[in-house]
């Protein structure tokens, strides 16, 4: 009886020893694998890049430009009475001279005519800078913009805006209409922009991409 515990506990020890030296087998083998996955993770990783950096070219870039619009989007508005352009051709410059009153004007926007009212629109974002009504040119609006440009709607038959309103990029601000200046035109819009007090010739910007963050 005796010598039958001596025998198991021998058989025990045996089996004990047994897991040990497997286990020890195994060692040299998880260290091999785990050596071998830092290393796969050490190539995929530029070390040249720091957390700073990765950051930096996840977030998301925000656009600080847009296009100029036209100031409206009827397809039967045309051009009625261009830009006087000093560099332009003589057959343009006759085209661009308002008469009134025996008195030649050289036309400083461009005059956009239709036969019926159409809605005239902000070319971009900006602030509503004056507001006024004259017998000569009719309503007019003046919208100073972001990017230092100031947009000059007038000749207008209905305004929806107030001075010092905040306008979006193609919100609807009028309607088109007559004035005393340019009745032979009928219904239409005149339409300006100057930059630092230079008016432009609208028909050259459309489309034309504008930073937005521009000091005033």
């Amino acid at each position: 009886m005796v010598k039958t515990d001596i025998e198991g506990k021998r058989k025990l020890k045996k089996k004990y020893l047994s897991i040990f030296i497997v286990i020890l087998a195994l060692i040299p083998v998880l260290a091999f694998i785990l050596l071998s996955n830092k290393s796969l993770v050490t190539e995929e990783i530029d070390p040249s890049y720091s957390t700073e950096t990765v950051t930096r070219e996840t977030l998301p870039v925000i656009n600080t430009t847009t296009r100029i619009i036209k100031p409206y989007i009827d397809s039967n508005v045309k051009v009625g009475k261009s830009y006087y352009d000093y560099q332009g051709k003589e057959e343009d410059q006759i085209n661009a001279i308002i008469k009134h009153d025996n008195t030649y004007i050289q036309n400083t926007g461009i005059d956009y005519i239709s036969d019926n009212t159409f809605e005239v629109m902000a070319i971009l974002d900006g602030t509503v800078s004056n507001v006024k009504e004259d017998e000569a040119v009719g309503k007019t609006i003046e919208i100073k913009h972001n990017n230092g440009y100031i947009s000059i709607y007038q000749s207008l038959s209905e305004m929806n805006v107030k001075k010092g309103d905040i306008i979006s990029q193609g919100q609807i601000i009028g309607k088109s209409g007559t004035n005393e200046l340019d009745k032979d035109l009928g219904n239409h819009l005149h339409f300006e922009i100057y930059d630092n007090g230079q008016s432009l010739n609208p028909e050259n910007y459309y489309n034309k991409e504008v930073d937005l963050k521009k000091e005033n």
